[in-house]
């Protein structure tokens, strides 16, 4: 019963939500946050001991980042390689070495809780950024297209970063590596054809096909023990030009996923977030803020306007956006004795405060008019 009884206000809370975003104009991922938050801190409504819920919302970030990177267009990505591997390095570059820097010089947190820490304030939210852009219908856009590519980019400097400075993968990761290369090769072909074959057939084993593969990646990166996140991006990347050719496809993927998986994770969020944690480090959560979203801009920026016609500021909010991977790395650096509690509030503090703030001022002020790209 208690499980019914969550799965009915979180059911309840994303239902609201919606109504809410549609109303305001917002997309749906701010107001689930806030509800989410709104929640654990004033109602008492917990995880805790509802293991399913954190498990739900593990695999809607999972499935969000095979979306973002089956809606990355191969064939705009190599056009615009220079800006997306530009801002993509410098949006994962500037904030790593300034939190790094200002939790080690500044805090005095330690060598490694700083690195960790710029590990988990260097992201960009690939969840956040890819459901904004097809809520606004942006995400095939110019501007939106070079979002997607750019994130790429980014999260994998964070993957990287993680994996290579704390992870320390098993004798599985050998099979990871070959999973990966097996479905970037063999799965577009292979799933072009049975695509083609079960067209208009019923029981969309198409969906079926992609949600298992998804799992499978996961399953065998969590084998490895390393993250299914970023499997899941280069398979969505891999697989971006079939689907391309095969929208209704990617159509149903993404009404399934929105509707029904990422409530589960936007909420789950909120409810990680402690309001009296967040008031008792209220100042170190506001200069830690400051710092991400600063050096954020401070990079991306200069690179965007170099790149981009217009909407800079759009791009410097949304690549200033963080979640998935700050909430991961946080959580590894907590779980491994790298940080301490305290320590883990704020940085998840900031982290979902990323996810929300920049993610609103870009909607509600700086969303793009006319995207355009200049073609350096």
């Amino acid at each position: 019963m208690v499980a019914w009884g969550l799965l009915v206000v979180v059911l309840g809370l994303a239902v609201g939500c919606s109504l809410i975003s549609t109303r305001l104009g917002v997309s749906v991922a701010i107001p689930e946050m806030i509800a989410g938050i709104l929640a654990g801190n004033l109602f008492g409504i917990s995880a805790s001991g509802q293991d399913w819920l954190p498990f739900l919302a593990g695999i809607a970030s999972v499935v969000l980042t095979f979306l973002a990177g089956a809606e990355i267009d191969p064939v705009a990505m190599r056009k615009t390689w220079k800006a997306s591997l530009s801002i993509g390095i410098i949006s994962f570059l500037a904030p790593f070495l300034a939190a790094f820097a200002f939790t080690d010089l500044v805090l005095r947190w330690g060598w490694d809780a700083s690195l960790l820490a710029g590990v988990a304030l260097s992201t960009t939210s690939v969840a956040i950024v890819y459901v904004v852009l097809v809520e606004t219908g942006t995400s095939r856009t110019p501007t939106g297209k070079l979002l997607l590519s750019a994130c790429f980019i980014t999260d994998l400097g964070t993957a990287l970063a993680l994996s290579v400075l704390f992870v320390r993968p098993n004798e599985y990761i050998f099979l990871l590596i070959a999973a990966i290369v097996a479905a970037t090769l063999f799965v577009p072909g292979l799933f072009a054809k049975l695509f083609a074959y079960l067209k208009g057939r019923p029981g969309e084993t198409e969906v079926k096909l992609l949600f298992f593969l998804v799992v499978i990646l996961g399953a065998t990166a969590q084998l490895a023990g390393s993250q299914a996140i970023l499997p899941a991006y280069i398979l969505g990347l891999a697989l971006a030009s079939v689907l391309g050719q095969n929208p209704e496809i990617l159509r149903k993927l993404r009404s399934i996923t929105l509707a029904v998986l990422t409530p589960f994770f936007f909420i789950n969020a909120g409810l990680d977030v402690s309001l009296a944690a967040v008031v008792a480090g209220i100042g170190l959560v506001v200069v830690l803020f400051g710092v991400k979203v600063g050096a954020k801009l401070a990079g991306v920026l200069p690179v965007a306007r170099r790149f981009v016609g217009q909407d800079t500021v759009y791009i410097g909010l949304l690549m200033s956006t963080g979640l998935t991977f700050g909430t991961i790395s946080a959580l590894y650096g907590y779980d491994s004795g790298l940080i301490d509690k305290t320590q883990f509030s704020v940085l998840l503090t900031v982290v979902i405060s990323t996810a929300i703030l920049p993610t609103l001022v870009a909607e509600r002020w700086f969303h793009p008019r006319a995207a355009a790209l200049t073609d350096p």
